[in-house]
C-alpha cells in the first residue's frame, strides 16, 4: 500500500506542537466560526461551543507535542469533524433534552474520518495513562516526570540529590508498576488492539 501523502495544513499541526500564537489566531479566526455556528444551530449556545473548541484544542495540542499526528486531510474537514463528534458525544451525555442535529450536506472525506479516530483513540490512551500516573505515589510521578523532561538520568538524579543507581532502580519500579495498572485495566486491550 502507498504512503499517503502529507497534506499541506499538517502546517497548523506542526504549529499547534510549536505553541506558535500566529498558527493558533489563525486557526481560531479560520476554522472555528463554522464549529461555533454548527454547534449552536445543534441545540448549543456560545459557551458551549467555545468549550469544546477549547478541549479539542488542546486533545490536539497534545496529539501535535506527541508527534503522533500527520495530516493527509485539510486542516477544516479533521478540525470539524472533530469538534462535531465531540459535541454530539455531549449532547449524549445530556441526551434527557431534546436535541435538533441539522446535518451539513457537505461530506467529509474519507481521511477525515480516519484521522479522527485515531485522534479520540490517542486522547483515550492520554486519559487511561494519566489516570494511572495519578495513583503513583509522589516520589514516582516526580521522579517520571523529570525523566520524560530531562533526558539524562545522571542529570535527574543530581536534581533529585541522590544517587544515579537509586534513580535507575527507581525509575524501573514506577514504569513497572504503572504498566502493571494500565495493562490491568477493563479498556486496555481494547485500545492496545487499535
Amino acid at each position: 500500500m502507498a504512503k499517503t501523502k502529507i497534506h499541506s495544513d499538517q502546517k497548523y499541526i506542526e504549529g499547534l506542537a510549536a505553541n506558535n500564537s500566529i498558527i493558533i489566531q489563525e486557526i481560531y479566526k479560520k476554522f472555528v466560526p463554522k464549529v461555533v455556528y454548527y454547534i449552536r444551530n445543534n441545540s448549543g449556545n456560545q459557551d458551549q461551543a467555545q468549550d469544546v473548541v477549547q478541549e479539542v484544542m488542546i486533545l490536539l495540542f497534545n496529539q501535535a507535542k506527541a508527534n503522533t499526528l500527520e495530516l493527509t486531510c485539510p486542516f477544516d474537514a479533521y478540525f470539524f469533524l472533530l469538534c462535531k463528534r465531540k459535541w454530539l458525544n455531549e449532547l449524549k451525555k445530556t441526551a434527557n433534552k431534546g436535541v435538533t442535529i441539522n446535518e451539513d450536506a457537505g461530506s467529509i472525506s474519507e481521511s477525515a474520518h480516519e484521522l479522527v479516530e485515531q485522534t479520540e483513540e490517542f486522547n483515550e490512551k492520554q486519559q487511561l495513562f494519566d489516570t494511572m500516573f495519578q495513583k503513583l505515589g509522589d516520589k514516582c510521578q516526580e521522579l517520571l516526570k523529570l525523566s520524560f523532561e530531562i533526558k539524562s538520568m545522571e542529570e535527574v538524579a543530581e536534581k533529585l540529590n541522590v544517587t544515579y543507581g537509586y534513580v535507575r532502580k527507581k525509575k524501573s519500579l514506577c514504569i513497572g508498576q504503572l504498566t502493571q495498572w494500565i495493562q490491568e485495566t477493563k479498556n486496555f486491550k481494547s485500545l492496545k488492539n487499535n
